[in-house]
């Protein structure tokens, strides 16, 4: 179904869509809401190294129709173990390296994922969606099926409303897409890839790199599926 094609009833559900601000979690959304959901975002700000990303998942909730838009704030920074929440780790740019890199912060998606699943049990909700991806990623573990799937078969151990029956579904519905796959599809449900930002150091104006992980995968995912690539970068011919 398409944007303009929700599901039939005045009473759609809703679903709790993790949203980054990033090309992946801006398909998810739209996916989400394609599929009749009224969607209700959370954002987080965790210690990363900045908020563009919030800036842009607040322009992709406008343009996407999100009903509600949370932006809550921890503090993972605290615990360092990243390159995106400790200064002193230098963000890798030298292309992308086997293993799991310095980006990865430790038990992030699964901090995530628990929050969104405290607003949807809280909310009466029972789909999370999230924008987990393992094929063209950087490797992290918590972005593979088998996190997700364990994930869910916490969550309906782990809540009231999971053990009485009304269990919860965490839906990667981009998991086995290549990332030209990706912007494909989100072209075809409205995004507007313009509003997002995916680099991992990207400016105070939401410029990128071009040199991370997230810029190279974006980036070579646009040239693969043909389209011209609207990422705004810091310096002219980086790409």
């Amino acid at each position: 179904m398409g944007l303009d094609n929700p599901r039939a009833g005045a009473m759609a559900p809703v679903a709790i869509v993790l949203l980054s601000g990033g090309l992946d979690s801006a398909t998810v959304l739209a996916q989400a809401r394609a599929d009749g959901f009224v969607c209700h975002c959370l954002s987080v700000r965790y210690g990363q190294r900045h908020c563009a990303e919030l800036d842009a998942a607040r322009r992709v909730a406008a343009s996407l129709g999100a009903a509600r838009h949370e932006i809550i704030e921890i503090d993972l920074a605290r615990f360092g173990g990243s390159s995106l929440t400790d200064a002193s780790i230098d963000v890798p740019t030298g292309g992308i390296a086997p293993g799991i890199p310095s980006t990865y912060v430790p038990a992030r998606n699964t901090v995530l994922l628990a929050l969104a699943l405290s607003w949807a049990e809280a909310a009466g909700a029972r789909d999370i969606f999230y924008g987990a991806n393992a094929v063209d990623y950087s490797g992290y573990p918590d972005c593979r099926p088998p996190f997700v799937d364990a994930f869910e078969h916490l969550a309906n151990l782990a809540t009231k409303a999971g053990v009485e029956g009304s269990p919860f579904r965490v839906h990667a519905p981009i998991i086995d897409l290549r990332k030209e796959d990706i912007i494909r599809a989100g072209l075809r449900l409205g995004v507007d890839y313009g509003l997002t930002v995916s680099c991992y150091q990207a400016d105070a104006e939401g410029r990128a790199c071009g040199v991370c992980d997230a810029c190279r995968l974006r980036a070579a995912g646009f040239t693969a599926a043909g389209v011209p690539d609207p990422t705004r970068y810091q310096a002219d011919g980086l790409t």
